[in-house]
């Protein structure tokens, strides 16, 4: 099996050249996502699912790369659960979270990162209150609470 550190070290290679919406490198929400996934008392086979958690997605890694990875079964049925499928609906993506044994801490991180004031504060108004709303309704569609009951300090 991989190690985190070298599911760490993968997930960095695999992003190195993307950046967020505020043009920050991508891999530092990847580890936000993944301390946030540590301090909430997930596994290491969920740290390395947070590691992973956009890499489908965002075509960094093939889902043939993920079939094949040495990693559990469970890491990979959490990354697949969290990559969202063109055109699915949000409905449909949070069920499918919901089902998967270990999903939801790791999207609760990663909307708790994404939804972060500090995160948000240096976008346009416009986008910052798309994406405001966009992870509100999810964090509703997961039963997660509002934001403000389950804050995430980093930046």
């Amino acid at each position: 099996m991989l190690t985190l550190a070298e599911v760490e070290a993968l997930a960095r290679r695999a992003h190195a050249t993307q950046t967020d919406k505020a043009g920050r490198p991508y891999a530092e929400h990847l580890e936000a996502v993944a301390e946030g996934v540590r301090a909430r008392g997930g596994d290491d086979e969920q740290i390395a699912a947070a590691w992973l958690h956009d890499a489908i997605e965002d075509d960094a890694l093939s889902p043939q790369w993920l079939a094949a990875a040495d990693l559990t079964d469970r890491t990979k049925a959490v990354v697949l659960a969290l990559t969202k499928r063109s055109g699915e609906p949000q409905e449909a993506y949070a069920q499918r979270i919901l089902a998967t044994p270990g999903a939801l801490l790791v999207k609760e991180s990663d909307l708790a990162h994404n939804a972060n004031p500090a995160r948000l504060a240096v976008l346009d108004a416009a986008t910052r209150d798309r994406l405001t709303k966009k992870y509100a309704g999810m964090r509703a569609l997961l039963g997660l609470g509002t934001q403000a009951q389950r804050k995430d300090p980093r930046p």
